[in-house]
């Protein structure tokens, strides 16, 4: 794949920049950037409200870009596609709209060990307010998805499973297809947290056979502040507004109020109208891009990734080896917060911490990880200043 990095301001900016933290968020190529800006200046106005030109013009694109989404996932229509300010508040959304409204106790909730808190805690929540259960699918020591585990926890009782696509910490790929087979075995829904593969892999909702599917702008090259929320419409039509306001309505009276179908009665208020049009943009970037060459060319990175890291003694890399862009590793008697500042002095940027995964980081037996995730804009040469940048670390701790 060619080299993207001059596509990107930021590291036009900062030549020296390697920037390996893409899993958290991703930096914004020109085209995005300038839709955005071409957005809030000549073209801007409000949707779904005016019946003057512009308000007409900007609601026409508003609605392309959700065209374009549910094209990017392979949606069976855009009614499916619902903006939400990112995936935390589309699985806060089913959550409290599907399961707190349909289930009870004796009902359960299927999560995995994999999860990010932003697919563990709303469920913590609807549960406190329904009564149902939650189990979790463990992982394997090597830190895939434990199938045969999987078999045993998804039964009768289970409602829902709310599995991640691409581990934010492991980049352990999770088979959502096997797993939607066994939930659809019991009927139950299925909710995948896509953060992690939207950018990196080509999502069909249909061939997954998931229920719910969710993914954030920023992660995959877009703005800061908008989200996607997949369903199905029968599904979507069938559960109550999670906010309520203006523009999801038919009729209010002080007696009562009636709602519009899907998506527009889960969008109260004046949308992140900017937000969708910078999505559509990059979506349209990385499609150009090539999602199968994004993929290939991350996956060459992340082995070189492990293989550099893996030299050194005292250094363990983590996870099942699946080439999805995401490395994670710890060093002996080094907290990873150290690696991250001593990087950072030498132009690297990388996440350290606990990645809003404290229960995975329990079950690996560690406080925090160092993790290395790839974009478009990496380049070999960023792998070798990163393990240069690691003899550093290993020299400073000998």
């Amino acid at each position: 794949m060619k080299n993207y990095r001059s596509d990107f301001p930021v590291l036009l900016g900062e030549p020296d920049l390697v920037y390996l933290d893409t899993a958290a968020t991703a930096q914004k190529p020109k085209p995005v950037i300038d839709a955005i800006t071409r957005a809030y200046g000549q073209d801007y106005a409000t949707v779904h409200r005016g019946v003057y030109r512009r308000s007409q013009t900007m609601t026409e694109s508003y609605e392309e870009a959700r065209a374009t989404v549910a094209r990017f996932i392979n949606a069976n229509s855009s009614s499916e596609v619902v903006f939400v300010r990112g995936a935390t508040e589309g699985i806060n959304l089913v959550a409290h709209s599907w399961a707190a409204a349909n289930l009870g106790e004796g009902d359960e909730v299927v999560l995995t060990e994999l999860e990010h808190h932003s697919n563990i805690v709303p469920w913590q929540l609807a549960s406190e307010i329904a009564g149902f259960g939650l189990r979790v699918i463990p992982m394997t020591e090597t830190g895939d998805l434990d199938y045969e585990a999987a078999e045993k926890v998804i039964g009768p009782k289970t409602k829902l499973v709310a599995v991640t696509h691409i581990s934010n910490v492991l980049g352990t790929q999770v088979d959502v297809k096997r797993i939607a087979a066994m939930a659809k075995a019991v009927d139950a829904k299925v909710l995948v947290d896509g953060c992690q593969a939207a950018p990196r892999t080509i999502v069909d909702v249909q061939d997954l056979g998931a229920d719910f599917y969710v993914f954030s702008g920023h992660k995959l090259y877009g703005p800061t502040g908008i989200g996607v929320l997949w369903g199905r419409l029968d599904l979507l039509n069938s559960m109550r507004p999670y906010h309520g306001g203006g523009a999801m309505i038919e009729t209010v009276t002080f007696a009562r109020s009636t709602y519009l179908p899907a998506p527009q009665r889960f969008e109260a208020g004046t949308p992140h109208i900017v937000g969708a049009l910078g999505l559509k943009t990059a979506i349209d970037y990385v499609t150009e891009v090539g999602l199968p060459d994004i993929q290939a060319h991350e996956a060459a990175l992340t082995r070189q990734a492990r293989e550099a890291l893996s030299r050194f003694n005292s250094v363990k890399v983590l996870g099942p080896g699946h080439d999805t862009g995401i490395v994670s590793f710890v060093m002996e008697g080094v907290h990873p917060h150290d690696i991250g500042t001593i990087l950072d002095e030498a132009g690297i940027n990388i996440r350290a911490g606990h990645h809003c995964a404290q229960p995975l980081m329990e079950r690996l037996n560690v406080g925090a990880t160092a993790r290395v995730s790839f974009g478009i804009y990496n380049t070999p040469a960023d792998v070798d200043r990163l393990a240069a940048g690691m003899e550093k670390v290993v020299r400073i701790f000998r």
